[in-house]
C-alpha cells in the first residue's frame, strides 16, 4: 500500500509543481502585456503644444510684421477672413485694443487650419509691444482679449564721467533713452540738463524688464547720483502716504507740480528773452517762450494735471494745445506736426501724458516746440518760475527714511566711477 501511495503523491507534487510555474508563467506574461500596453498607450499620447495660450492642434502658424499704411483689412483679407466680419471685429475690441492703433513695424501672428488654403484664418494675434499680445479669435463667435507676457526684473548699475553731454554718454553705454529720460526727470529740478560741465560724474541703479531672456524695457531706477561742479545731488526712492517718489539726503522731495521739460531729454535751441531777431519774420521781438529742438513726431507731453482749454490750428501758432492746471498756472504747446487724439476743449489731462507730437507748423523754420508759460495771467520764464515743491518726508516717517537713505547711499558707494577702474563699470 506505502508503495502505492508514494508514487501518487510525487505525481501529484509533479503536477502542482507545474500547474504553479504554468500559472506564473501565464501571470509574468500577462504583466508583460499589460507593461506594453501600458507603455504603447503613453507613447500615442501627443505633446500638447500652444502658442499664446492656443492649441496648435491642426493649426498653421504663420507670422509677419506689419507693413507702412497696412490695415487689419488687408492683413486679414488673404486669409479668407470676409469683411463683414473684418469690420465686427474692429468694432468689438475697440475697448481691448483699438486696431486703429495698430503699427509698422510689430509683430503679428495669423493661425489657420493645415492642408487647406480656402480655410478661414482662426486667430489673429497683434504684438503692441514685447509685454503684451492681443488675441482676436475669428472663428464661431468673435473674441478679443490681451494677455501679458511674464515680466522678470534684473537689477543693473552705470557710472560714467561726463565729456560731452548726458545723452550721448550714456547711449554709449548701452543705456536706453527711457533710462536718460527717467534720470532726467527725476532731477529736472535741481540741475539744467543743458548746462553740464565737462567732467560731471553720474551714477544710476536700475531694475531691467526682461521677458523671454530678452531686455525690453526699464524699470525701477532704486537710486541715482550727480556730481554737478563738485556738488553732490542723491535721489533716494521712499514710500509716502502709497505712492513712490525721490528725495535728496535732507528728505525733501526732488519732484515738483509741473515736469521740467515737455519734450524728453531734447535740445534747448531759443530761451524766453524780451528781444530775439525772428527767423521768419526777419526783426526783433519779444520770444516769449521756451524752444525745444527735437525730430518730427517727438512726443510732447503735458507738464501737469489739468484740463485742455484750447486744441487747434491757427496761423502762426500752427497746431497747438493749450491747458489750464489750476487758478495760477496755464501752459501752451506750439508748431505741432499733429495733436493727439482725444484733446479738445474740456479734456481732463494727466502729468506727462502725451497732447501731441513735435513739428514745424505756422510760423516755425524747423520740427521744434515752442513752451509758453503763465502764471497768474502772465507769460514767464518757464526755466526760471518757482513751483511749490511736492511733501518732504513725514516726521513720523524720519526713522524708517533714514534707515532706506544708508542702503541706497551704500549701494552709491559700491558703483565705482571709470576713474577708479579702467573700465566704466555696468553690473549686472
Amino acid at each position: 500500500m506505502r508503495k502505492l501511495i508514494l508514487p501518487i503523491l510525487l505525481v501529484i507534487a509533479v503536477g502542482g509543481y507545474y500547474i504553479f510555474s504554468i500559472n506564473k508563467a501565464n501571470d509574468q506574461e500577462t504583466i508583460e502585456a499589460l507593461k506594453q500596453e501600458i507603455t504603447v498607450e503613453e507613447e500615442v499620447i501627443p505633446a500638447t503644444e500652444l502658442i499664446f495660450g492656443i492649441e496648435l492642434t491642426n493649426l498653421e502658424i504663420h507670422e509677419g510684421k506689419v507693413t507702412r499704411n497696412q490695415t487689419l483689412s488687408s492683413i486679414l483679407s488673404p486669409f479668407n477672413v470676409p469683411y463683414q466680419l473684418i469690420d465686427e471685429l474692429a468694432k468689438k475690441s475697440r475697448e481691448v485694443f483699438d486696431v486703429r492703433r495698430i503699427a509698422a513695424n510689430r509683430k503679428y501672428t495669423i493661425l489657420r487650419p493645415k492642408d487647406s488654403l480656402s480655410s478661414q484664418a482662426a486667430y489673429f494675434i497683434y504684438e503692441p509691444n514685447p509685454m503684451e499680445y492681443v488675441v482676436y479669435k475669428l472663428k464661431d463667435s468673435v473674441e478679443v482679449y490681451k494677455e501679458a507676457r511674464p515680466v522678470t526684473f534684473s537689477e543693473r548699475s552705470v557710472s560714467g564721467v561726463i565729456d560731452r553731454n548726458l545723452y550721448l554718454n550714456m547711449i554709449d553705454q548701452g543705456v536706453t533713452p527711457d533710462l536718460i529720460d527717467q534720470f532726467a526727470d527725476i532731477f529736472g529740478w535741481q540741475l539744467d540738463f543743458q548746462r553740464i560741465q565737462k567732467g560731471d560724474k553720474f551714477k544710476v541703479i536700475y531694475e531691467e524688464k526682461i521677458v523671454d531672456g530678452q531686455v525690453v524695457g526699464i524699470g525701477e531706477v532704486r537710486a541715482a547720483y550727480f556730481q554737478h561742479f563738485g556738488n553732490d545731488y542723491v535721489a533716494i526712492p521712499f514710500e509716502q502716504d502709497g505712492q513712490v517718489d525721490y528725495f535728496d539726503e535732507d528728505g525733501q522731495s526732488l519732484r515738483k507740480a509741473f515736469l521740467r521739460t515737455p519734450v524728453k531729454y531734447s535740445r534747448i535751441s531759443s530761451r524766453y528773452t524780451q528781444r530775439r531777431f525772428h527767423p521768419v519774420q526777419k526783426r526783433y521781438k519779444a520770444h516769449l517762450g521756451t524752444d525745444y529742438a527735437a525730430p518730427t513726431g517727438t512726443e510732447i507731453r503735458t507738464v501737469g494735471d489739468g484740463i485742455v482749454e484750447e486744441a487747434r490750428y491757427s496761423q502762426y501758432n500752427g497746431n497747438y494745445v493749450k491747458i489750464k492746471h489750476n487758478g495760477t498756472y496755464s501752459t501752451q504747446y506750439l508748431h505741432m506736426s499733429r495733436i493727439a487724439s482725444g484733446m479738445k476743449p474740456g479734456t481732463k489731462v494727466k502729468q506727462g501724458q502725451v497732447i501731441g507730437y513735435v513739428g514745424s507748423t505756422g510760423l516755425a523754420t524747423g520740427p521744434h516746440l515752442c513752451f509758453r508759460f503763465w502764471k497768474n495771467g502772465r507769460q514767464v520764464d518757464a526755466l526760471k518760475v518757482e513751483l511749490p515743491s511736492a511733501n518732504p518726508i513725514k516726521e513720523e516717517n524720519m526713522a524708517a527714511y533714514n534707515q532706506r537713505k544708508a542702503e541706497i547711499l551704500q549701494l552709491i558707494s559700491n558703483v565705482p566711477f571709470p576713474d577708479e577702474d579702467p573700465v566704466l563699470v555696468i553690473n549686472n
